[in-house]
C-alpha cells in the first residue's frame, strides 16, 4: 500500500465512494501510529503543516506524505494561502468508521456480559471462605 501512497481515488465528480472503499481509506489512514498522532495534535484546531512537524523527529517532506494520506481519506482538510498550508480535523470519517464498528458491539457486549456474570459467581464463591478464615483467626 505504501508503494501507491501518492495515487488518489479517481471518482467522478458527484460519484460516492461505497461504504466499504471508504472503510478501507480510513481504517489504511489510521494504522499509521505517525498519522493518528497528526490527527490527536490537530484536535486542538488548525495548524500549520511546520507546526504539526514540531515533535516529530522525520522530514517536513515525511510528514507532508502523511499529511495527503490523511487528505485522502477525508480526515483532514488543507487550506492553502501561498506557501502557506494550514490543516484542519475533518472527524465525519471517524464518526462514519465508528457507526460501522458499532455494528458488531453486539458480539464483544456479549462477551463483557459472560465476564461479569462468572467475576459476580466468583465473588460470590470466595465471599463465605474470607469469613470462615477470618472466624478462625478472631478478626
Amino acid at each position: 500500500m505504501a508503494r501507491y501512497a501518492h495515487l488518489k481515488l479517481a471518482v467522478p465528480e458527484g460519484d460516492e465512494l461505497s461504504e466499504e472503499t471508504t472503510l478501507d481509506i480510513v481504517f489504511s489512514a489510521l494504522a499509521d501510529p505517525v498519522r493518528r498522532a497528526i490527527l490527536s495534535r490537530l484536535e486542538a484546531g488548525p495548524l500549520l503543516v511546520s507546526e504539526i512537524a514540531e515533535p516529530f523527529d522525520i522530514s517536513l517532506q515525511a510528514i507532508s506524505k502523511h499529511i495527503q494520506v490523511l487528505v485522502r481519506a477525508g480526515l483532514v482538510t488543507q487550506e492553502r494561502s501561498g506557501r502557506i498550508s494550514r490543516c484542519r480535523l475533518d472527524a465525519g470519517p471517524i464518526f462514519a468508521t465508528a457507526v460501522w464498528l458499532n455494528r458488531y458491539s453486539k458480539y464483544w457486549q456479549a462477551q463483557f456480559d459472560t465476564l461479569a456474570l462468572w467475576l459476580g459467581s466468583e465473588r460470590t464463591a470466595k465471599a463465605p471462605s474470607r469469613r470462615r478464615a477470618s472466624r478462625k483467626t478472631g478478626r
